[in-house]
Order: structure tokens, then C-alpha cells, then sequence
């Protein structure tokens, strides 16, 4: 499930939702309310349950051969997600939709330009769209999903290297002190 061009996705487990109003987040690290949306890259980096913790590398043009091989490693593919497993059955069974945008409403954000935002309210393209089998969305795409007890230590580890790489909800993720 990725926008097609001149789109951005919205991802949520509600289906409901026919405007998105501008708010600030319990958890941003910016003051200005705002609607958020992603593009083609960084689609996947939603195909999750919206608490789930997941941590994500991926090759870019300054990663070093070394860096790819001890992070992403054999398997294929540019990308790895890493999950827990307590939230396998999340995945499996939560209800997923995206939301289209049309991109001009949007205004790119960060340092990466994947994400966007929107400073007023915002009408979906058409009703959300049911995203469907997660696990089938990552075997398509060719992203490796990784399930360990607990992603604390690879975070620690990709956040040292010369990949791109996103924490999302790592605050959700258990201790490294629990996955014994």
C-alpha cells in the first residue's frame, strides 16, 4: 500500500475518518499543530499497528558495505524493520487503512523530505482503503522484517552506523533488561 504520485498516505486503524483537522501530537517534537502523511519511501514505515515499536534501516548512498552487511545483512533487500515479538499477533491481526492525499496539500518536513504536512484541514482523496496482510505488504516490497525480544539493542546498534534509520514508538518497546 504506497500513494501513487502526486499522493501521500495517511495510515490509521480507523476507517471512519472524513476530515483531518490539524493537531499536536502527545508525542511531537514540535509545537505547530499539523496532519501528517508519508510518501512512497517511507510508506512501510507504517504497516504497522499504530503503538507497535519498530525500529527501520535502510541502505542509502553514503552506507558502507560493512555497515550494510552487519545491520541489514544476507537476505536481500535494501531495508530491514525490526519488531517484537509480543506484538506479532498485532500485526497479524489489527485492521489497517490508508488515507489519500492529494500532495499538494502537503508540505514537506524534516530533514528527509519524506514526511509531510498539512497546516489546515485536509479532505481524504476517497474513503480509507483497507491495507490488507501486513507480513504479505513486506515480502512484496522486499523489506525484511526482523522479530527479536527486544529492539533496544539493535536500535543501539543502527543508530550507530552509516545507514538511514527511524525509531517509532521505541518509548512502547520493552526493556533490554526484560528479553532475558
Amino acid at each position: 500500500m504506497r500513494p501513487e504520485p502526486g499522493q501521500v498516505l495517511h495510515f490509521s486503524e480507523n476507517p471512519t475518518i472524513t476530515r483531518f483537522a490539524p493537531h499536536v501530537a502527545a508525542t511531537a517534537q514540535q509545537p505547530e499543530a499539523y496532519v501528517w502523511a508519508v510518501d512512497y519511501e517511507r510508506a512501510p514505515d507504517y504497516w504497522f499497528p499504530r503503538q507497535c515499536p519498530r525500529a527501520l534501516a535502510w541502505v542509502t548512498p553514503e552506507t558502507t558495505e560493512e555497515d550494510r552487511e552487519r545491520i541489514i545483512g544476507p537476505g536481500g533487500g535494501l531495508r530491514v524493520h525490526a519488531v517484537e515479538y509480543g506484538w506479532l499477533e498485532q500485526m497479524r491481526t489489527t485492521e489497517l487503512y490508508a488515507y489519500r492525499f492529494d500532495a499538494r496539500d502537503f508540505r514537506s518536513i524534516g530533514d528527509t523530505a519524506h514526511a509531510h504536512v498539512a497546516e489546515t484541514e485536509v479532505v481524504p482523496l476517497g474513503p480509507a482503503e483497507r491495507v490488507g496482510d501486513l507480513f504479505e505488504l513486506y515480502e512484496e516490497a522486499d523489506i525484511q522484517l526482523r522479530v527479536l525480544p527486544t529492539l533496544l539493542p539493535f536500535w543501539d546498534q543502527v543508530i550507530t552506523t552509516t545507514l538511514g534509520f527511524s525509531g517509532i514508538r521505541l518509548r512502547n518497546a520493552r526493556p533490554a533488561s526484560a528479553a532475558g
